[in-house]
């Protein structure tokens, strides 16, 4: 389905609405608020609905992500100097992801193929000491590399899901979005603290080692917040590519997450 942005733009009077809530937490306010957002979760479900499989419902999902529009609404400090929608999105996207987990949708044989795959990449990537090559993996897992892409592509419709937990930081659902923390650092305990800014770094590094395409995929659609359909005209691909190269730059990253918590790298 088409995802179209909602026009949320941050007045004056806005900030003002939010300096009173945060003063007064009026219920009035509160509804007033979520009236005013509730484009921003049907937008979120929307895009987060775009590259699951169809037996996911997108109701379901926006029922879902209401219930982080209520979590960033509640927690939200206009003071911090981040925009709300920014923060919004982030807790939005968590509450949808952390539900989906519960539902355990995943097919064990997709779960486990995928796993594969990131194991592969993890222990190879280590080894050569840079990002392997479609056919360094296809050739690593015994396969060609015809088969290796038609797993990818099996792959694909869960994706999404297992990039939210390369920047889960496990801080009572506090999201390490790529390259940039929503909340202050002052907000958590040192220790979690020092451990976020290592996962930043490997995130970030990651990234920046990323094969070109797979790299411009990522900060199109988790920076730019493009959909993998906007994606598509942009580099003149098939959203289906898109798909796929959202997939291995996932795998990519999950493959680096695992290797820093394995003191490797």
């Amino acid at each position: 389905m088409d995802v179209e942005k909602p026009q949320i733009v941050n007045t004056e009077e806005e900030d003002k609405l939010w300096r009173e809530f945060k003063k007064t937490r009026s219920a009035a306010l509160r509804d007033r608020l979520i009236r005013q957002y509730i484009p921003l979760v049907k937008y979120v479900a929307g895009k987060v609905n775009a590259g699951l499989p169809p037996s996911i419902e997108y109701d379901d999902l926006v029922g879902f992500g209401q219930f982080g529009l209520l979590d960033a609404i509640a927690k939200y400090d206009p003071d911090k100097g981040v925009k709300f929608k920014t923060y919004a999105v982030t807790r939005i996207r968590g509450a949808i992801f952390d539900e989906m987990r519960q539902l355990d949708w995943v097919p064990r044989s997709v779960r486990q193929k995928s796993r594969e795959i990131e194991d592969t990449i993890s222990g190879l990537e280590s080894k050569l000491g840079r990002p392997a090559t479609d056919s360094e993996i296809a050739k690593e897992m015994n396969i060609s590399e015809d088969e290796y892409q038609q797993t990818i592509m099996k792959v694909s419709g869960t994706s999404v899901l297992s990039l939210n937990d390369v920047w889960y930081s496990g801080d009572d659902s506090d999201n390490l979005s790529i390259g940039d923390s929503i909340e202050a650092p002052t907000s958590l305990n040192p220790d979690v603290q020092i451990e976020r800014e290592e996962i930043r770094k490997v995130i970030i590094d990651a990234i920046n080692e990323l094969p070109e395409k797979e790299k411009m995929v990522i900060v199109l659609y988790y920076h730019e917040d493009l959909t993998f359909k906007e994606i598509g005209q942009v580099l003149d691909v098939s959203e289906s590519r898109i798909s796929q190269l959202h997939t291995k730059a996932n795998l990519r990253l999950r493959a680096k997450l695992t290797n820093f918590r394995k003191g490797i790298i």
